[in-house]
């Protein structure tokens, strides 16, 4: 299975501290790639030098093994989609309006939305089922049809690949379920290559191919669910003595309790 994004040596920080420290990391197409870890050991640091949205201090980024460096924001925003935390609504703004940014990086000068557009914009608020509610204002929606309106924009890119930074922040576990459950869907659908990060480890193991475990700007591991749901990897991640067992339903691992 062929390598679609990748980063070699990478170091990032801010101002005079550095967050990220040396890591490789890899991402294969059509697979979904959940990174986890403590607070404050550079989860999102390290998926913003994924996306270019910070200036790596050293190493490359390689996006279909091209360096990220050689390629214009245009190209990029072609190619990957990026959807950072709590993205906040500009007012009196309806689902369509929000959706149709997601065509940007293909118009011209003039960004004239096109038949092509129409249609894609179309097709996405209807895979993300916010047809009949393309003409709200944003503002007016819960917090889970906010998500999904953020990741319809994201889809109007038509994109291969989609970085999400915590994507059920501030959700409550129903909403939680329904966004993940709709990511894995489209992935499926559309074999997308979907990194994300997340805080909760059983939702990581239940919806993630592989997983990412980073602590104090270091990959501890990079590996299958099985692989990274150990309690000795817990452990040094959390400091936590963790009971995993085998989920009855879906057969992926669980931590049902830690001290």
């Amino acid at each position: 299975m062929s390598e679609v994004l990748s980063g070699q040596g990478l170091s990032l920080g801010y101002q005079d501290k550095n967050v990220i420290q040396h890591i490789d990391v890899s991402f294969l197409k059509g697979k979904t790639s959940i990174i986890i870890g403590p607070n404050g050991c550079g989860k999102s640091t390290l998926l913003k030098g994924l996306g270019r949205m910070l200036s790596l201090r050293h190493g490359q980024v390689f996006l279909f093994s091209k360096a990220l460096s050689e390629l214009s924001t245009k190209e990029i925003a072609q190619r990957m989609a990026f959807l950072p935390q709590g993205m906040e609504t500009p007012s009196d703004t309806t689902v369509r309006e929000i959706v149709e940014l997601g065509r940007y990086p293909h118009q011209g000068v003039f960004r004239r939305v096109s038949l092509e557009d129409e249609q894609i914009i179309d097709d996405v608020l209807m895979q993300t089922e916010l047809t009949s509610v393309a003409h709200r204002q944003v503002d007016s929606l819960s917090g889970g049809q906010k998500q999904r309106v953020w990741i319809a924009m994201a889809l109007a890119q038509k994109t291969p690949i989609i970085l999400l930074d915590e994507p059920t922040t501030y959700l409550d576990m129903g909403h939680q379920l329904d966004i993940l459950t709709l990511l894995a869907s489209l992935q499926q659908q559309l074999s997308l290559t979907v990194v994300m990060v997340l805080h909760d480890i059983n939702l990581a193991s239940r919806f993630a191919d592989v997983m990412l475990a980073i602590k104090d700007g270091q990959l501890i591991q990079q590996g299958t669910v099985s692989e990274i749901m150990q309690p000795s990897i817990l452990k040094e991640l959390f400091g936590i003595d963790a009971c995993i067992v085998e989920d009855p339903i879906n057969g992926r691992p669980i931590c049902i309790h830690y001290d």
